[in-house]
């Protein structure tokens, strides 16, 4: 390895398979402001719980298909039908409590939206329109959770959201670009830096 790739490389959790590397070269941390993709995420961080991030990626294409390309006025209406139909398929995380926690957030999310525009007019008013760039050298600096995502989690749980902590709020932060969490030497980090600075949040 030379000087220039050691001082350059992906943030390490990505290079375990081929589906987290795109994912993390793609989509993470970008700064989200389409409420559509917002709802996903919501809805994948959530079904995360417990377990790894690759599971949710191996099975998204089963959630975008059950959950109608994650349109939440779609999912806010499901039933009992819909419900079973998920459960019996292996292509999502077959948990009851997730995707009924799922439905009754998207009914959550519909009332946010229409309080406030758009959610994304909510959600981003947490960092002030300005995504946070943590700057951290090693994984295990990055927390689990902060003040932040534990008042993120606090509000949306007050709103009726369930399977929402503030573990799952802090990665939903990461992953819609509240906060940049690319490590110092990984190419994304200063990619993010610059989608945040040029957004309009």
């Amino acid at each position: 390895m030379t000087a220039s790739s050691a001082l350059s490389r992906p943030c390490g959790w990505a290079m375990h398979s081929p589906l987290e590397q795109a994912y993390h070269d793609q989509e993470w941390g970008v700064p989200r402001t389409d409420d559509r993709v917002l709802f996903e995420f919501l809805v994948l961080e959530s079904a995360q719980a417990g377990l790894s991030w690759r599971t949710v990626l191996e099975k998204r294409d089963g959630y975008r298909r059950h959950y109608r390309d994650f349109d939440p006025e779609q999912v806010a209406v499901f039933g009992e039908a819909e419900i079973e139909k998920m459960l019996a398929d292996p292509g999502i995380i077959r948990n009851r409590a997730k995707i009924e926690a799922s439905i009754n957030n998207a009914r959550v999310f519909l009332e946010l939206q229409a309080r406030h525009g758009c959610f994304a007019r909510f959600l981003w008013r947490y960092v002030e329109g300005c995504p946070i760039q943590s700057g951290f050298e090693r994984m295990e600096q990055i927390p689990a959770q902060t003040a932040l995502s534990q008042q993120l989690a606090k509000d949306l749980k007050r709103e009726g959201m369930r399977f929402f902590g503030p573990t799952i709020a802090y990665a939903y932060m990461q992953a819609v670009g509240l906060v940049n969490d690319h490590l110092r030497h990984c190419p994304r980090h200063q990619a993010c830096r610059e989608l945040g600075q040029a957004a309009d949040l």
